[in-house]
């Protein structure tokens, strides 16, 4: 054989992907989709009217893949920062298991695709809130305000608090006070929660140059900012119930888990140095996720399945 044709021959086999479809899906942060597929689902229960069962189905689907995708452009921008970071070191680009070529490609076919369809079996509005919601993520958050401000997560976070009002528009083909309060609880919510973990983080974040509130104002301030959003949260939380679409177990439920997250809140103001103030930050950032999901969870079974049956 040849030099040209041994040459070829390795050009062929650089052309061949190396991964594998497990590393397809940790591109699309599953973990993140699910929050999402959740919050989406509880839009879409909740809403007044109804769509047929395939119908919400894929319209469902359409948000899940949306969100994927724009998980997906999100890796491909931020490769070389993941790089850096133990927290996202083994993600598919950085450890070269997936070419960054291949992510683009993949999270702009599956934008495409998810609004097409959603604009399709259900409504354009509901396609047009999924396609700004791709574009906000992979565009104004990731391309610029997560490296330009501190303020990366709270303006950022309005990214992931769209989907109820997505999945509420993909049924009623409209948005309403209801879809806009189940948004606001997500987008309130959304710094505490990042900002504990970015209190346990910051030196990755430091290495990585991505300027976190604890890296650029100092951890103490974050403490501060960490408290005063949760006790804006803590009634935002409780306003389905105020404004009538939610019942008493949700009014429970949201009181109670209110005032847990302020005294989590507190108790990270309170723990300052050491081990004491890690594990107030991880008590933090663990229940704050328990605390949405059983906010999404119980509206969902007491204003959709509930009231459905009865």
């Amino acid at each position: 054989m040849s030099l040209v044709d041994d040459t070829s021959s390795i050009e062929r086999t650089a052309l061949v992907s190396q991964a594998e479809p497990r590393d397809f899906i940790a591109l699309l942060k599953p973990r993140v989709m699910s929050l999402v597929v959740f919050t989406a689902l509880t839009g879409l229960i909740v809403a007044p009217g109804g769509l047929h069962p395939v119908l919400a189905a894929i319209s469902l689907l359409c948000i899940a893949v949306g969100a994927g995708a724009s998980g997906a452009l999100n890796m491909w921008y931020d490769a070389d920062i993941d790089a850096l970071m133990v927290r996202t070191a083994k993600r598919p680009i950085p450890a070269g298991r997936v070419a960054p070529g291949e992510a683009l490609a993949f999270g702009l076919v599956l934008s495409v695709l998810s609004v097409l369809v959603l604009g399709l079996v259900a409504n354009w509005l509901a396609a047009g809130l999924l396609a700004f919601t791709i574009f906000f993520y992979a565009v104004v958050y990731t391309m610029w305000l997560k490296r330009w401000t501190p303020q990366n997560i709270v303006i950022g976070g309005a990214a992931g608090a769209f989907p109820p009002m997505i999945g509420w528009a993909a049924v009623t083909g409209s948005v309403s006070i209801e879809s806009i309060v189940l948004f606001l609880i997500i987008f309130i919510w959304t710094p505490p929660h990042f900002w504990a973990l970015a209190l346990i983080k910051s030196e990755d974040y430091a290495r990585a140059g991505v300027p976190m509130l604890p890296v650029v104002c100092g951890e103490d301030e974050t403490r501060r900012q960490i408290l005063l959003y949760t006790l804006v949260l803590a009634p935002v939380g409780m306003a389905p119930w105020f404004l009538s679409f939610a019942g008493l177990a949700y009014a429970l439920t949201s009181f109670v888990g209110g005032l847990v997250m302020v005294w989590l809140a507190v108790d990270i103001f309170r723990r300052r140095e050491g081990a004491a103030a890690r594990k107030a930050a991880g008590r933090m950032f663990a229940f704050s996720i328990l605390y949405l999901f059983a906010l999404f969870a119980v509206l969902l079974v007491e204003q959709g399945v509930v009231a459905r049956i009865f």
